[in-house]
C-alpha cells in the first residue's frame, strides 16, 4: 500500500518548515531540537509527519538523530550536499541572486575543466555524438529544447572526460536544472550560443585541451550573463 497523499503533503510541509528554520539559523549547529512530540504539538501535526520530515533532514546530513539521545542540529554548511541548492536558491519563494551567482560561477569552472579532460581522454564515438548534439543545438527553436540538448551535450563531455565524480555531480543537479528553466534560462538565446558548442566539440575532437577549456568557459560565462542580465 502506498502512502496516503494527505499524509505525504503534511510531511512535506513539516519538512519545509523545519528546513527553513535550520537554514535561517533559528536552530543553531549543535543545538538540541525539541522532541518529536513537542514539534508535532507546535506545528499542529501528527508525530508520524514529524518523523518522516526528520528522516529526510537526517538523510540530508542536517540533523543527527541517535536512538535514546536528543536530536541535534548539524551545521548545514559543513554537512549539507547538493540537494540543498534548490532550497537555498528559492528560499521564501523568491530567487536568491547571490546563490544563483555562486551556482553559475561553479558551473562555469566545472564545465571548463571537464571539457579540458574530455579533449585529452575522449573516444571517437563520443566525439561523433558531441558534433551531433552541437548541430542539434544549432537547430533548436525553443529555449527549453535547447536546454535539454545543452544538458545532454555536457553530460557527454563529462563521460568523455572519464571522471565519475563530474558525472555524478551532473546527475545531482539535473532535477534543479530542468525544474527551473524559466527562472534560470541558460539557453535563452540559443542561436547566439550555438557556434560555441561547435567550437567545444571541435576542440575536443582535435584533442586541444586549452581551446576546449577556453570555449567551454566562454560558453558558460555567456550563459551566466544571459541569466543575470
Amino acid at each position: 500500500m502506498g502512502t496516503d497523499p494527505s499524509v505525504a503533503l503534511v510531511s512535506e510541509r513539516v519538512f519545509a518548515q523545519l528546513l527553513e528554520a535550520l537554514l535561517a539559523g533559528r536552530y543553531e549547529a549543535g543545538e538540541k531540537l525539541p522532541t518529536q512530540r513537542a514539534l508535532a504539538a507546535d506545528l499542529g501535526v501528527t508525530m508520524s509527519s514529524v518523523r518522516e520530515a526528520l528522516k529526510r533532514l537526517e538523510q540530508m546530513g542536517l540533523v543527527d538523530v541517535r536512538r535514546g539521545s536528543a536530536m541535534r542540529v548539524r551545521d548545514w554548511r559543513e554537512h549539507g550536499g547538493l540537494d540543498l541548492l534548490t532550497h537555498l536558491l528559492f528560499r521564501g519563494g523568491t530567487l536568491d541572486a547571490g546563490i544563483l551567482l555562486a551556482i553559475l560561477e561553479a558551473r562555469a569552472l566545472m564545465l571548463r575543466e571537464i571539457a579540458g579532460l574530455a579533449a585529452e581522454r575522449r573516444r571517437a564515438p563520443q566525439v561523433k555524438r558531441l558534433h551531433q548534439l552541437a548541430m542539434r543545438f544549432a537547430a533548436a527553436e525553443h529555449p527549453h529544447d535547447a536546454a535539454r540538448i545543452d544538458f545532454a551535450f555536457f553530460t557527454e563531455v563529462a563521460q568523455a572526460a572519464h571522471n565519475l565524480v563530474f558525472e555524478l555531480i551532473l546527475n545531482a543537479i539535473r532535477e534543479i536544472y530542468f525544474a527551473h528553466l524559466d527562472a534560470v534560462p541558460v539557453t535563452a538565446r540559443p542561436h547566439e550560443l550555438a557556434p560555441i558548442y561547435a567550437r567545444v566539440a571541435r576542440a575536443i575532437d582535435h584533442r586541444d585541451g586549452n581551446r576546449a577549456r577556453a570555449a567551454a568557459f566562454e560558453l558558460a560565462s555567456l550563459q551566466a550573463e544571459q541569466v543575470s542580465g
